[in-house]
């Protein structure tokens, strides 16, 4: 199997609970601690693609970033959704889970099953 990388944060219950069903199948991810170490823009654009979603679609759009950057504005282009994902990491969805070229998001921590 092709290595595994999760985007983490672990303050989040959910990331956490990620990172724990992955190491219960002995999997042993490379942990990605993006608030420590913001991806850059062609990361995110990255994980989008793998993800299958638009860059709008990775956003936590309950984060206090959100709203006083306006991103709820739909007049944002992409690429300014993702340079405030990069001055912001906060605001990237999590966890998100890599596996080859395959990504998931890990809410709730079950739908990792499907890159396993």
């Amino acid at each position: 199997m092709s290595e595994i990388t999760i985007y983490h944060n672990p303050r989040c219950s959910k990331s956490r609970a990620t990172l724990a069903l992955l190491e219960e199948r002995g999997i042993r991810p490379d942990v990605v601690l993006y608030l420590e170490n913001p991806p850059e823009a062609a990361t995110i654009r990255q994980l989008s693609k793998l993800l299958k979603l638009d860059v709008r679609q990775l956003l936590r759009t309950k984060e206090d970033a959100f709203r006083s950057l306006g991103l709820e504005d739909a007049e944002k282009s992409a690429d300014e959704l993702i340079a405030a994902i990069v001055s912001n990491p906060i605001l990237l969805e999590r966890p998100i889970v890599v596996a080859g070229d395959r990504a998931v998001i890990g809410r709730p921590p079950e739908n990792v099953l499907a890159l396993l």
